[in-house]
Formats: C-alpha cells, sequence, structure tokens
C-alpha cells in the first residue's frame, strides 16, 4: 500500500493533538479502542451521509492511533487534490468500471506490513440506499481479518470503534447482526440512513 500521513510520525503527532483537541472543543467524545488481535482489520464506515463524514473519520483515527486506508470515489482524486487525497489515505473507487476490488484489497491486507485499517463505507454513498453493499465482508473474510464496527453518531456527538465482528460465512445472519448494532447510529443526515 502507499505511504500516507499516518507514516509521517512528526506529522502523525501534531494532527493527533489537532484532533484531540478539535474533538473536545466541538464536544466529541471518542469511544473504544482497537484490539491487537484486529491490528489488520476492515472497518464499517457507517453511517455515510455527509462529507463531513471523512474529517471526522480521520480525526477519530488520529486520536485512537490507527493506520487507516478509506475507499472513496475516484471523483475525489481528480487534480489538483489526488495526491492530498491519497497521502490522507485514500483509494480511489471506480463504481463504473469492472475490477476485482474485493480480491486485491484483500491480498494487500494480507500483504501488509504491521498493522492497516482499511474503511469501507457499506452504504458505497452519500445518499439514501436501502442496501448495503457486502465488499467489506468479503474483503475482511478473504483476508482473515476481523470487522470492527466504526462509527460517527451525530446524534449522540460520540465516535469510534464498536466490537470486533468474526464473519462466520452467512452473509444475511451475520448482515442482520451488523446492522443491528447500526440501527440507533444517528448520521449527519439521518433520513439519508436505513440500517
Amino acid at each position: 500500500m502507499h505511504h500516507t500521513i499516518f507514516d509521517t510520525p512528526v506529522v502523525n503527532t501534531l494532527l493527533r493533538a489537532f484532533s484531540r483537541l478539535t474533538l473536545r472543543i466541538t464536544g466529541w467524545k471518542v469511544e473504544g479502542a482497537l484490539p491487537a488481535h484486529a491490528a489488520k482489520s476492515v472497518l464499517i464506515a457507517a453511517p455515510h451521509t455527509s462529507n463531513w463524514d471523512l474529517p471526522y473519520t480521520l480525526m477519530l483515527a488520529f486520536s485512537l492511533r490507527l493506520r487507516v486506508y478509506w475507499m472513496g470515489k475516484h471523483s475525489l482524486f481528480k487534480a489538483p487534490f489526488g495526491g492530498v487525497m491519497r497521502w490522507l489515505g485514500g483509494i480511489p473507487v471506480n463504481r463504473e468500471q469492472a475490477n476485482n476490488l474485493v480480491a486485491s484489497s484483500a491480498q494487500a491486507m494480507r500483504e501488509a506490513d504491521g498493522p492497516m485499517q482499511l474503511i469501507v463505507p457499506p452504504e458505497g454513498t452519500r445518499g439514501k440506499t436501502r442496501h448495503w453493499k457486502t465488499g467489506f465482508y468479503y474483503i475482511a473474510q478473504q483476508a482473515g481479518v476481523p470487522i470492527v464496527l466504526a462509527f460517527v453518531d451525530y446524534g449522540r456527538k460520540v465516535g469510534g470503534l464498536g466490537p470486533v465482528f468474526e464473519p462466520t460465512g452467512d452473509v444475511e445472519r451475520d448482515m442482520a447482526a451488523i446492522k443491528a448494532f447500526y440501527a440507533p447510529i444517528r448520521g449527519k443526515n439521518p433520513t439519508q440512513f436505513e440500517a
């Protein structure tokens, strides 16, 4: 995987302090911690209803001392901001092209040296959708890593890491259990989220 801001010690330390201060000043709380056995994991990014989700997610990642990569629509990575988005951990995804994103993501996770958390928004869009994409599930399953139920709850002004979930292979049952965790969590635009 490419070099990111999370691999830059001095900048990482400064942004961690800035993130913690900003979250505290704006009334946000950080919950949870990443267990050692989930150093390599897939993090669900839900609910995803606003462009504000990215800055809050990055501040939470710095606060929790994570080493994240996140998937975003390819148009975010066009000039002049493409290099910055990649440095922030972004991986462009073109939903209109058929490619083997699940297999390549799982392989990258298996081959990564050290910790790596891959953030995947299951809705695949900020707009309202009734169906979650299952790519995050299959990436975790193929990489042999757990899924961490990460969240940004604008209703309570709390963000962080929830339970660690081990995929069982029963996708329907597992998705129902995962969605049940997210049911009470409120996105910035709550009418666009349905767990």
